[in-house]
């Protein structure tokens, strides 16, 4: 993980949960770009392959205490 991404994500821990909300509204809005065709059915595909790996066994659901555990431990 880039070291900028590491110093962003300790800021966050001092952040409240107002300002926790706004900057990942500004993040998921940063993400928007008119110029990308067909997002929306790229996603949805992603979506429809993690669940048929999901359904078969392929793939094990992780909860999110697990993710956060791991991002801490990369830190």
């Amino acid at each position: 993980m880039p070291d900028k991404i590491k110093r962003i994500l300790e800021n966050i821990k001092t952040l409240s949960p107002h300002e926790k909300a706004i900057l990942a509204h500004c993040l998921i809005s940063s993400l928007d770009d008119a110029n990308e065709e067909n997002v929306d059915d790229a996603w949805l595909q992603i979506a429809e392959s993690r669940f048929a790996q999901l359904e078969s066994g392929a793939m094990k659901p992780v909860s999110w205490e697990e993710i956060k555990l791991t991002l801490k431990r990369e830190l």
